[in-house]
This record gives structure tokens, C-alpha cells and sequence, in this order.
């Protein structure tokens, strides 16, 4: 049977540190077809580098300002949904974003839940497995940051 390529995404992790010792909460938004949690996450756009991508996504979608780090955190794989009702391979590459603050109003406002979630409570919720292991390994990112600060 053959295989179509994995087509390639780019997301943001968007987070915020937290006055206590984990240090670190990300966003998560709910997808508008299923529901399920989820980061936002787009195709590839003419013109503007991934990370910029990212940034652009997690405006439109969650109206989150911010910068999102130049190099990735790492990538995972999806099979997405589409409205025919075919599934395409996906692959996600995800980048940090630091949230500085939101938007009053953005593309998508009113067709997503948002919440802020501790690393692990994030990891639980996701569905893609890859996605869970990138939150929990950037969970670790953020406690070593908060002790070499310290």
C-alpha cells in the first residue's frame, strides 16, 4: 500500500513561568473539528521562516503574543482529519514561544477554548504521543532554567 509523505506543519509551545517550583504552564487550545486539546499549529507560509510561522499561528488562532524561539524544540507526527474525511500524515515542528501578553481580538476569537496547564497536566490532555514527550521534556527545560537562575 503506498504511503503519502508526511506533510509539515509548524507549531508553538506557547508558556509562562509560574511564581512556584515547576517553574513553567503551557496553552493549550481546543482543535475546532474534534475538540481535543491541542497547540496552534499551521502550514508553512511564503515568505516567513518557521518559527515566524509559528509566532503568526499562535496569534491568529489564540491571540497570544510573543516570540517564538528560532531553533525547534523537536517535531512530532499526527495523522490530520480533513473535511473529506481522508486523513494526511502530518509532521509538527514545534518551537517555544514565550507568551508576553494577548490580543482583544484575533482571527479565530470565539471558536477555541484556551487554558493554562502545568506541564504534566498539558501532557495528559494531549492525544500524539510525540507531542506529550516534547511537553514533558521541555517541563525539565524549564525546572533546570528556574536553578540556574536561582
Amino acid at each position: 500500500m503506498m504511503r503519502r509523505p508526511e506533510r509539515l506543519q509548524f507549531a508553538a509551545l506557547c508558556y509562562r513561568k509560574t511564581g512556584d517550583k515547576t517553574g513553567i504552564e503551557v496553552l493549550l487550545i481546543t482543535s475546532r473539528g474534534t475538540g481535543r486539546w491541542v497547540i496552534p499549529k499551521g502550514w508553512p507560509m511564503n515568505g516567513k521562516l518557521a518559527h515566524a510561522v509559528a509566532e503568526r499561528e499562535a496569534y491568529e488562532e489564540a491571540g497570544v503574543k510573543g516570540k517564538a524561539e528560532v531553533k525547534p524544540l523537536g517535531t512530532y507526527s499526527y495523522m490530520k482529519g480533513l473535511d473529506s474525511g481522508f486523513e494526511i500524515p502530518c509532521k509538527v515542528q514545534v518551537h517555544a514561544l514565550k507568551v508576553s501578553g494577548f490580543a482583544n481580538n484575533y482571527k479565530e476569537k470565539g471558536q477555541r477554548e484556551m487554558a493554562w496547564f502545568s506541564c504534566a497536566e498539558a501532557a495528559a490532555r494531549v492525544v500524539e504521543p510525540g507531542l506529550k514527550e516534547l511537553i514533558l521534556g521541555f517541563e525539565n527545560r524549564g525546572t533546570q532554567d528556574s536553578a540556574e537562575s536561582a
